[in-house]
């Protein structure tokens, strides 16, 4: 054993120590610590009180010391942390300068994770100043992740790394923060501003149409507070944090769309038609939440009853023919619309809505309204492989804005859509892989045991499978969507 409790008869030794160390540091540029301020005599002597401060001696000589407890800095309280349950901490990690980097800083961590581990911790959080590379490299090597950065108000100008790592197989993992990527200009001719006015996302451009909140679309993908992207945090922390899609494409895609212009008229293909002629790529299966929508606002859902493919086909190929075909309703703020592969359907202009979907980008386009760029040529359209995969007995309608606090309002093949009015606090139902959650109108408070994650509002969270009891707090209206369980392909009556 490296670590031994320090002693009242070790008070001497250690507060050298320190001031040796942290005049090292200074020599490196490195300014985290101020010997006499931060650490001081006093830190020192109530954990040598406490029982929480550990040193290495040779003879008489102290050349490491280190505090483990599980009290944190207000600062922590800001961060994202993913690994839950109780975590612990170490303070002060300070090894002599002529004992560095021969393998003491790594052995002691063995030993400090395995006392954390005795006293009932799942997971290690700590910090150390951005520019501490021997530190950094340390933690890293032991496996600690960046969680996200932090500052403290008696040290404004210096910026430190948070960093944490699970403990225990059993270690829940918290709700993290996605931060999105964007769709716009000419991607989005349609799109509009107000993904920033509305919901202060910070696009690149105007047009921007679709935040891509959730997603694993290869170059479009969220990342946490630390820019780790979705697909490489689910590479990493496996079934505990995607279930049994650690090991599977990632089946979901979750939007907010602006449509300051009608989108086009498409359709999207279903699974075996995706696989068969789009090199293996999943259909697209989504739903629409109506976030804003100026009143007699309508969108195309589905094509008018008695249209053959055949005269659908002829009206397509002459342009705006095709526009007395479309079927049209009017849709208001909190109506959710299923739109399953082979919907015919189209937004409509002034609509911001919320979309769930299958994490697909297979777009078939019909018809673009003979919309045209600033050199005059129009977007693409994909008329066969359209006609191919239209269904035209689609006849669902929106479904009303339920009224009442919590509504399952969608429980489809690939996913369940959730609308939590929350009002006080409510209990966010149980994931099965994993979960999405969208605060709409106003923040949100997501409440677990030992911490809380704030969600502003327009922001999403990815909720992992292995998330503890989350409760949700104060008055604001939320989405939560989550791949279904495999029971069968049921669909919910709807009003």
């Amino acid at each position: 054993m490296l670590l031994t409790r320090g002693l009242t008869s070790n008070f001497d030794s250690v507060c050298a120590l320190y001031a040796r160390v942290t005049s090292a540091m200074h020599e490196k540029g490195i300014a985290q610590w101020n010997w006499g301020t931060y650490p001081n005599a006093d830190q020192i002597h109530k954990s040598i009180d406490a029982g929480t401060l550990y040193v290495v001696r040779e003879g008489n000589t102290v050349v490491a010391a280190v505090t483990l407890d599980s009290t944190f800095e207000p600062a922590y309280d800001a961060v994202n942390w993913l690994f839950g349950g109780k975590p612990g901490t170490f303070h002060r990690l300070c090894i002599a300068p002529e004992k560095q980097r021969q393998g003491l800083g790594r052995g002691m961590m063995g030993e400090m994770l395995a006392i954390l581990r005795s006293q009932g911790c799942t997971a290690l959080r700590c910090d150390t100043l951005v520019n501490n590379s021997a530190a950094l490299t340390l933690y890293q090597k032991i496996g600690m992740r960046i969680a996200g950065h932090i500052r403290y108000s008696s040290l404004p100008d210096l910026r430190f790394a948070a960093l944490e790592m699970r403990l225990t197989n059993d270690c829940p993992l918290l709700p993290l923060k996605m931060h999105p990527a964007f769709r716009g200009g000419k991607l989005t001719p349609w799109g509009g501003e107000k993904l920033r006015t509305v919901y202060g996302k910070d696009i690149r451009e105007v047009p921007t149409g679709e935040s891509l909140e959730v997603s694993c679309i290869p170059g479009l993908e969220s990342t946490d507070d630390a820019g780790v992207k979705l697909p490489d945090l689910i590479a990493a922390y496996g079934e505990a944090f995607a279930g049994e899609y650690a090991k599977k494409p990632f089946p979901l895609l979750l939007k907010l769309i602006d449509a300051a212009e009608p989108l086009s008229v498409q359709v999207h293909p279903n699974d075996d038609y995706a696989a068969r002629v789009e090199n293996g790529k999943l259909g697209k299966t989504e739903a629409w939440l109506i976030l804003d929508a100026p009143e007699g606002s309508q969108l195309v859902y589905g094509i008018k009853p008695g249209t053959t493919l055949d005269t659908l086909r002829a009206a397509c190929e002459q342009g705006a023919a095709v526009e007395p075909l479309l079927r049209r309703v009017t849709v208001h703020p909190g109506d959710v619309c299923f739109i399953p592969a082979g919907c015919v359907h189209a937004i409509g202009a002034g609509i911001m809505l919320y979309e769930i979907q299958q994490s697909s980008d297979i777009t078939y386009r019909f018809y673009d309204w003979d919309r045209v760029d600033k050199n005059g040529n129009r977007r693409e359209l994909h008329l066969q492989k359209a006609l191919d995969v239209t269904d035209l007995t689609f006849s669902l309608d929106p479904i009303p804005a339920p009224n009442k606090p919590v509504a399952r309002v969608l429980d489809e093949k690939y996913f369940t859509l959730d609308l939590v009015n929350v009002q006080g606090e409510a209990v966010l139902p149980a994931v099965t892989a994993f979960g999405l959650l969208t605060a709409l109108d106003g923040d949100l408070n997501v409440r677990f045991a030992g911490g809380q994650l704030t969600l502003r509002k327009g922001e999403s969270a990815y909720i992992p499978h292995t998330a503890p009891v989350l409760t949700l707090g104060c008055g604001c209206y939320r989405t939560t969507a989550q791949k279904r369980p495999k029971r069968g392909n049921k669909r919910v009556k709807r009003p």
